[in-house]
């Protein structure tokens, strides 16, 4: 019972890694999102950010790849159960499109609270 539940976790664990190699290998915004994740974490070393700040900055860049890789999945369902154009579709996609704009809000309010004051 042990074993199977161990198995069930790695193979878990192993499409979960397959499913964000594809998004780095083939989503656009993905790979923007992680080039500016890459430059904020050279930043904050630079910057020498606390433990807190680090924290944040870290929930900030995971909370906007988890919403763009969730925007990615529901458009690729959506595009897949209607792929000509559809105004509900569309609906759907700006609405979860709408999802990475909340994210963003919060990695910017991160951004104005932890790295603009210490550039002063």
């Amino acid at each position: 019972d042990m074993i199977k539940f161990i198995s069930g976790r790695l193979k878990a664990i192993y499409y979960s890694l397959k499913g964000a190699l594809y998004l780095i290998k083939t989503e656009h915004s993905i790979q923007a999102q992680i080039f500016i994740a890459i430059l904020f974490v050279i930043a904050g070393n630079y910057l020498d950010l606390s433990i807190t700040e680090w924290l944040f900055v870290l929930l900030a860049i995971s909370l906007v790849l988890t919403a763009e890789s969730l925007n990615s999945a529901i458009e690729k369902v959506a595009d897949f159960i209607h792929p000509d154009f559809n105004k509900k579709i569309k609906l759907i996609k700006d609405v979860s499109a709408g999802a990475v704009f909340f994210a963003f809000l919060f990695a910017l309010a991160v951004v104005c609270l932890v790295y603009i004051p210490k550039l002063s």
